[in-house]
Formats: C-alpha cells, structure tokens, sequence
C-alpha cells in the first residue's frame, strides 16, 4: 500500500510582506479592476488625477439656444396668421349648416325686394293707367256729369291719382256727403259716392232752400220742390231743434215719409209733423227712441188710416194716443 506524501512546507514571506493586507477574493467576472495608477492614488502613493467636470443636460439646452438663431418678427406673424387660419377653417366647418340656411333667407327675401321693386315700377308706369272712370251709388246725380268732372285723372297711374283734385271735383255737388275711390287694375277707376238725404225745404227772401239732415244747402228754387216737406223751425239750420227734426226725418220708414208735407219745431222737444192732404198731425216729442216711435206710428196707421184720425201722438211709445 502506497503512503501519502508529506504536505508541503509553508513558505516563508518577507518582513515587509506582513504588513500588507491578505489577499483580496477574486472579482466576479465582468468587473474591470481600477488601473494600477488609480489604485495607487486611492492609497495615496500618486496624486489623484484631475477630470473635467460633468456638463449637466440644462446647460447643453442653454447652450443650444445660445447657438440657434434669432427669431424674426416675421417669423412670429407667420406663426400668428396660421394659427388664425387654422381656426378660420375649423370656425367654417362648424357653421356651414348655419351659413347655408342663412344663405337660403338672404336669397328669398333678395327675391321678394326685387318682385315689390318690379310691382312697384309696374304700377306707376303707363301699363296701370285710368282709363275709365265709373261713378257708382248716384241716384239724384247725373253719373255722366260727375264722370266728366273728373276727366282730369285720365291717363294718370292708378298710385298717383290726386285726391285733392278728386275732392276738389266732387264739392261742386252738394248732393255728394261722401265719397270713397277704388282702384281696379289695370285701367278702372270706380268713385263710389253717397247722395244726402233732403228733408226739406226753407223759405227764404231767395226762395225755398232745399237742405239735409245737417243743414247743408242742396239747391235753391222759386217754388218748392214736389214731394219735399216744409219746415218751420225755430233758430234756424244751426239749431238744437232742427238737429232734432233731421234725426227724426231720417228716422222715417220711405213709406211714411212721402205723406208728411210739413214739420214744425220750436224746442228739440216738440217735433210734429204733418201729414198729406188729410192734415193729421203726428205729435212726436223729443228725438229720443225715434226708431221704436216710428215702428209704433206705422202699427198704430195700420190700424186705423188718416183719413179717420186727427193726430197720432207716439211721444211715449209705450201708449201710444189716436185722436
């Protein structure tokens, strides 16, 4: 049987060798060890060598805008107006509906001023001029004569026809109390006028003075006008009295008032009026109720003629008197 073999002996260092440190482990594998003068200079055998300092990021930054350019004014306003055209465009795509319907309203009522401005022209042009002329509601008239008295207004457009003038025409007929104008397109004007109503007749040191309800004068003759009674009214045409005896005429059914041939009146209270050829005085009182009144005296004549009864007395249309 072989025997081991002794060990070794160990071996001797130097003096010097036992002040230094045992030996450092292994470093891992992958780790640089330090240079030898870096080594040194930790133990303090070299100085330590100088190295440049580290250049931080924010200084680089400052540094390359220090090196850029200037930036112009130019350059600013062009940045500016695209940043204004960017939100033109956006403003544009978002109101485009709007703009539309805004666009449709601008065009119809474009439409409508045009088609009033070609009406307008139309109508005060010669294509809507008078041409004829037709007097409507004359009775005591003569249409003819009222229509040539208002020849003036041929071939004016029917827009422009002077009113004044058509007035000034009119008032030489005292028959006419009212008027009213109509125009028919494209050439007829038609002049719808309202005759008074006479009620009587006034002696005068002229004549007799036949005149209406409110005392205008119609027309003055020798003799009195057939069928047109004859008043006698105290204080004249501008009297409360004779207000009272035009109300009370006008109040007449047509039927009763060709019979009455004379009225007389001193107060707006002691209206009576005279009957035809029979001489029956009708004692109507004041104005008041003068439609029920005449209602009353038309039953009350039915009933019994004139020819049998001196007066009818409706001043209290609630009993009626027959004398």
């Amino acid at each position: 049987m072989r025997r081991p073999s002794p060990l070794p002996p160990p071996v001797s260092r130097p003096t010097a060798a036992l002040d230094e440190p045992a030996d450092e482990p292994a470093e891992p594998a992958g780790f640089l060890a330090p240079s030898r003068k870096v080594a040194d200079g930790l133990r303090g055998d070299d100085p330590i060598e100088e190295r440049e300092p580290a250049i931080d990021a924010d200084q680089d930054e400052t540094a390359d805008a220090a090196s850029a350019p200037p930036v112009r004014l130019r350059d600013v306003w062009g940045a500016a107006w695209a940043r204004r055209r960017a939100l033109r465009a956006e403003v544009r795509r978002f109101t485009a509906r709007q703009r539309r319907r805004r666009l449709i309203w601008i065009g119809v009522a474009g439409s409508l001023v045009i088609l009033a401005l070609i009406t307008l022209g139309a109508a005060y042009s010669p294509l809507f001029a008078v041409e004829r002329i037709t007097v409507a509601g004359a009775k005591q008239l003569d249409a003819a004569d009222v229509e040539a008295a208002l020849a003036g207004q041929m071939g004016t457009p029917l827009p422009l026809v002077d009113e004044s003038a058509v007035k000034a025409a009119l008032v030489t007929f005292p028959l006419v109390e009212t008027y009213t104008l109509e125009a028919r397109p494209p050439h007829d004007l038609v002049v719808r006028i309202v005759e008074r109503t006479p009620i009587g007749v006034i002696k005068s040191a002229a004549g007799y003075t036949l005149v209406d309800a409110a005392g205008v004068a119609l027309s003055t003759t020798q003799e009195p006008e057939a069928g047109s009674p004859l008043l006698r009214v105290t204080g004249g045409v501008d009297s409360p009295a004779f207000a009272a005896v035009g109300q009370v005429m006008r109040s007449l059914p047509s039927s009763i008032r060709k019979q009455v041939t004379g009225i007389r009146a001193s107060t707006p209270d002691d209206v009576t009026l005279r009957l035809g050829g029979t001489r029956t005085d009708v004692v109507w009182g004041s104005a008041e109720d003068s439609a029920t009144k005449a209602v009353v005296l038309a039953k009350a004549m039915k009933a019994r003629s004139p020819e049998s009864v001196s007066a009818y007395d409706v001043s209290s249309p609630e009993a009626v008197v027959i004398r």
